[in-house]
This record gives C-alpha cells, sequence and structure tokens, in this order.
C-alpha cells in the first residue's frame, strides 16, 4: 500500500531533504519516526531534494508498507507530528495509487526566494538582507530570459551528478510584497523594501536557484547588465555566473502533479 506525506519544514538544523551519513535531513528524520511507529523499515521518497538550510511548504513525499499493515492516516498523522522535531509538520498523510510517485509523476516545483533591504529584526531568519539598491525593473528583464527550455549547467553546483541540465522554467519575476509586520503592525517600511522573487520549472538542479537569485542581483545592483545574464545562461559556465544566496531564504513553495 502506498501513502503520500504532506509536510511543510524549517531547513535551518538540516543538512537539506536527503538522507546523509553526516547530519541530520529531513529525509532521515521522516524515516526514523515512520519506522519505529510502524516497526519495519520504511523508505521514504521526496518530491525532490532540497540543499542545506533550505524550508519547504506543502511539500509531498510518499511511502510504502506491505498490504495488511495497519496504517490509519489521521492517527499515524497525530503520532509523527509527537515525535518528529519542532522544525517538522505533517500535515496529511492520504491513500495514494500504486502508480504515483512524488518525485517523477510531478510536473513542476515552484520556489520563493525572499529579501530585504532595509535592516529588519523580524526577516533575518527567513530572508537576505541586501543593503544595496536594486533596479527590479532590470531583474525582471533578465529574469524573462530563463523562460522556456534551456541548458542552466551555469547556475548549476559543480559536482552533481545529473544526467542532464535541461530544464525548463515557465515562471520566473520579481515583485515587492509586504510582511504581516508591516501591514497588519504598522512597522516602518518603504515600498521596495521587500521583494520576492518566483520561480517555476519542471525540475530544478542543485543549488539553481540560489545561483540564478545571486546573478540577478548582480543584474539589480549594476555589476552586470541583462545581456551579459543573456551570455551566462547560452555558454556560461558556474564560474561565470553570480554567487549563491543564503539557503534561508529560499522556500520551495509547491510542487504540482496530474489533475490539480
Amino acid at each position: 500500500m502506498k501513502f503520500t506525506i504532506r509536510l511543510s519544514y524549517n531547513g535551518a538544523s538540516f543538512r537539506g531533504w536527503q538522507q546523509q551519513k553526516n547530519g541530520t535531513s529531513i529525509q532521515g528524520e521522516l524515516q526514523k519516526a515512520l519506522s519505529m511507529l510502524l516497526k519495519c523499515d520504511v523508505p521514504v521518497t521526496g518530491a525532490g531534494r532540497t540543499d542545506a538550510g533550505v524550508n519547504a511548504v506543502n511539500y509531498l513525499a510518499h511511502f510504502e508498507v506491505s498490504e495488511g499493515a495497519d496504517v490509519e492516516p489521521e492517527f499515524l498523522e497525530y503520532k509523527l507530528n509527537a515525535i518528529l522535531p519542532k522544525a517538522i509538520t505533517v500535515h496529511e498523510i492520504a491513500p495514494a495509487g500504486a502508480s504515483f510517485h512524488a518525485r517523477f509523476s510531478a510536473l513542476s516545483r515552484e520556489y520563493h526566494y525572499f529579501i530585504h533591504r532595509k535592516k529588519d529584526p523580524f526577516m533575518d531568519s527567513f530572508s537576505h538582507f541586501c543593503v544595496y539598491p536594486l533596479d527590479m525593473e532590470k531583474m525582471n528583464s533578465a529574469a524573462a530570459l530563463l523562460l522556456g527550455e534551456h541548458d542552466f549547467s551555469c547556475f548549476e553546483k559543480t559536482g552533481g551528478n545529473n544526467l542532464t541540465s535541461v530544464c525548463t522554467v515557465y515562471e520566473a519575476c520579481w515583485k515587492t510584497y509586504s510582511p504581516v509586520h508591516v501591514s497588519q503592525m504598522g512597522y516602518p517600511a518603504e515600498e521596495g523594501d521587500y521583494m520576492m522573487f518566483t520561480v517555476r520549472a519542471n525540475r530544478f538542479l542543485r543549488n539553481m536557484v540560489r545561483a540564478i537569485v545571486g546573478s540577478l542581483i548582480d543584474v539589480g545592483r549594476g555589476k552586470k547588465d541583462t545581456e551579459w545574464f543573456r551570455r551566462l545562461i547560452e555558454s556560461g559556465s558556474r564560474s561565470d555566473a553570480g554567487e549563491s544566496v543564503p539557503g534561508k531564504a529560499l522556500f520551495l513553495s509547491g510542487v504540482t502533479y496530474p489533475g490539480e
């Protein structure tokens, strides 16, 4: 029998989604908890890897148990939330079809990256402090060049084992937004103090989003121009791109599947 797990996690204290020999992972914590509760070895497969420190909202994973196993989804959800670290929350456990696969059945993934441009004591844990003036119009002009199918090896962390670096990007844009403490509690702020980058694609490479954001910030600061970004995508290498921004401000915010 196959089941899905919908969960959210704060990645600050983890080495990423994937289980590793050294360091704590979200996958490892889930497998340990499920195996203890179900009294058997329970491998968990996720929708995709997230890097160390990266967060996720409504992430989807699946696991399988033998036919006849005593799995009561609501009770299992309750027990998991009781023993998992506070940084991991299980929202729902539900039966899944035999052909469903959390990774390979996914049609697209969406990420958000958050930036604040003035010192803010309430943002540092989940947003990147960028003190430089940023031209959002230029950043969006460059981001539009990401759309479509491209070889994105220029944004891929070296040493990856992907069979291909080709991805199809469906959406990539910057916009300003107002955090709750600004919109609801009157915290002093100006338009443009808080920015969010959204990118949606069929797949992502290791470190890809963080390298894209770092490169777009270079464009927004005026260090690089849109033509440089175009050449980077067409023929650049990872050493040509901008620095990777911190993972704490990155959220995997959605995974879509057929029928949704």
